[in-house]
């Protein structure tokens, strides 16, 4: 029987689908997540060759696939990606396959190949557009210290820097104080010095929801983070879709998915996203994406 196998990896889990030529679904797989890297490539493949194994067995296929394409984050530079290619080849789960990055996978799910903007905002941000012409564009996905502007990260660290400065004298007192640091498990600012150099990526992400509550609930200096998140975010959305419009096109409206754990169906910042895109004329499509199968659907043009 010949198949094709969608992976969609990233630093929390790794999810593969194995689909027929149909494009039906077949069986699913998981398995916990690993960033691709050149350093340390074993780690992406064997979270890849697992996922994809618990896929074929719930699918009741024997590996090899015909074709795999893999989208993994961390692969957007070419030596990660070279390195978890090479990783990949001995695995003998395919017999052709392709490492990307998960962002490609969740584009192709939201617009397949047509045009359109996927904005990302979880951990990190980034933006993914298509224009009519076809050609990709990626906007954002500079990582935590040269980017992730309008990210879940960004949020928990201005919210912390703001703490700071309170503290100090130099701002005004916000209710924010004590939730974020009984959160972080410490009693007092002083702290927090201690606490953040250690701290993940995703730890300082987590308090992301408490900046967003009491923006909500009127606190200024928590809506003005979040007001700065959404604008930075607007700008990614506005950047990408300024590349490859043909003069005198730039009224023409663009479609907009929404993904990540800030702005997706659910999110925090979805309410306040929604209307500033749509005050600016763009179209947000309500999609819940599902990237293993837009990388199922790359895997399938592999055939072609």
């Amino acid at each position: 029987m010949s198949f094709a196998i969608g992976v969609d990896g990233g630093g929390t889990r790794t999810r593969a689908v194995v689909v027929g030529l149909d494009g039906m679904a077949l069986g699913r797989g998981e398995f916990p997540g690993a960033v691709a890297s050149a350093h340390e490539p074993n780690r992406a493949a064997d979270a890849v060759e697992a996922a994809v194994r618990l896929a074929a067995e719930s699918a009741g296929v024997q590996l090899p696939a015909a074709t795999l394409w893999a989208g993994l984050a961390g692969a957007g530079g070419p030596r990660a990606r070279a390195a978890v290619t090479d990783a990949l080849s001995t695995r003998g789960i395919a017999d052709r396959f392709v490492v990307g990055t998960d962002v490609e996978a969740a584009f192709n799910d939201a617009f397949g190949t047509g045009p359109g903007v996927l904005l990302i905002s979880g951990t990190g941000s980034i933006a993914w557009a298509r224009g009519d012409e076809g050609e990709p564009r990626q906007v954002g996905g500079w990582g935590k210290r040269l980017g992730d502007e309008g990210s879940g990260y960004r949020l928990g660290l201005e919210a912390l820097r703001y703490l700071t400065r309170a503290h100090d004298g130099r701002a005004g007192s916000t209710e924010m104080t004590g939730p974020i640091l009984e959160h972080l498990g410490v009693s007092a600012p002083p702290e927090l010095v201690a606490e953040v150099g250690t701290a993940s990526k995703s730890r300082i992400a987590s308090l992301a929801p408490i900046v967003a509550r009491f923006a909500e609930e009127g606190d200024v200096a928590a809506e003005q983070i979040v007001e700065r998140a959404v604008e930075a975010l607007l700008t990614h959305v506005r950047v990408a879709m300024s590349h490859g419009r043909a003069p005198g096109d730039a009224g023409a409206r663009s479609s907009v998915v929404l993904w990540g754990g800030l702005v997706a169906n659910g999110g925090p910042l979805r309410p306040r996203m929604l209307t500033a895109l749509e005050r600016e004329g763009f179209d947000v499509l309500d999609h819940d994406l599902d990237p293993p199968m837009g990388a199922a659907r790359l895997a399938l043009s592999l055939r072609d």
